[in-house]
This record gives structure tokens, C-alpha cells and sequence, in this order.
């Protein structure tokens, strides 16, 4: 797989169910969707303002180990558990998105993997 690059943030999930945080190739990153878990310590802060701002923390860490930088950022799909939390969730993507603002998407879902898990983000950077 010459060219091809994985990348891990150290959380447990990726190796017991078969995937990378980010898998970089052909110029492109291409991060799996991230929970606001911090992987150090396994720990998830209860609120989903909170939630989306680790998860793009750990996003943000993730393109700079690949490369690149949030600016890189081309698209983004983000899922949340409560319509009501939605605003409280957009102002975050606001705040860190405010220059960059990649194609997105928004789906509220009836749930994630672990019911305390109420963001999830995936998304896709270019390099250079």
C-alpha cells in the first residue's frame, strides 16, 4: 500500500474495530468520525458544546500529524444526537470554522456508538 499512510490518536476503539483516525493518500486526509473522547484518559465531558470542542481538538492534532492543518479542510459531515443541542453544537463549528468553511452537512441521528456520545465529526483535508 505505497503511498498510503494511517493515522491513530491512541483510542482503543481503532484497533478493536478495524480502522484509522485518518488514512492520508493521493494528497488528500481522510479523518473516520470523532467522538469528544479524550484518548489519554478515556474520558467524555457531558455536554455537546463541550463534546464538539474535543472533538475538534483531537481533529485538529490529527491533520497536523498528517500534514496539514484545519485550513485544509475541503468537507465536513457532523452528526448530533439532539435537535436541541444543534445550536449550542453550530455555534462551536462556527467559531472554528469561521475562515475556512468547508462543504458540510448536518444529520441529526437517534444515536451514536455509546449513548453518552452526542457529537460526531468526520472530515476531509487537502495537503499543500
Amino acid at each position: 500500500m505505497s503511498g498510503r499512510r494511517l493515522i491513530s490518536s491512541g483510542s482503543p476503539f481503532e484497533a478493536a474495530y478495524g480502522y484509522s483516525r485518518a488514512v492520508v493518500q493521493d494528497g488528500m486526509v481522510h479523518v473516520a468520525g470523532t467522538t469528544g473522547y479524550d484518548y489519554a484518559t478515556m474520558s467524555l465531558p457531558d455536554s455537546a458544546e463541550a463534546q464538539t470542542e474535543a472533538c475538534w481538538r483531537t481533529i485538529a492534532a490529527v491533520l497536523e500529524e498528517a500534514g496539514t492543518t484545519m485550513g485544509g479542510l475541503v468537507r465536513a459531515t457532523y452528526y448530533v444526537t439532539d435537535r436541541a443541542e444543534v445550536e449550542a453544537v453550530l455555534t462551536v463549528f462556527g467559531r472554528v470554522l469561521a475562515d475556512i468553511r468547508p462543504a458540510a452537512t448536518i444529520v441529526i441521528v437517534a444515536g451514536l456508538l455509546r449513548p453518552e456520545m452526542k457529537v460526531e465529526i468526520e472530515v476531509t483535508a487537502r495537503i499543500g
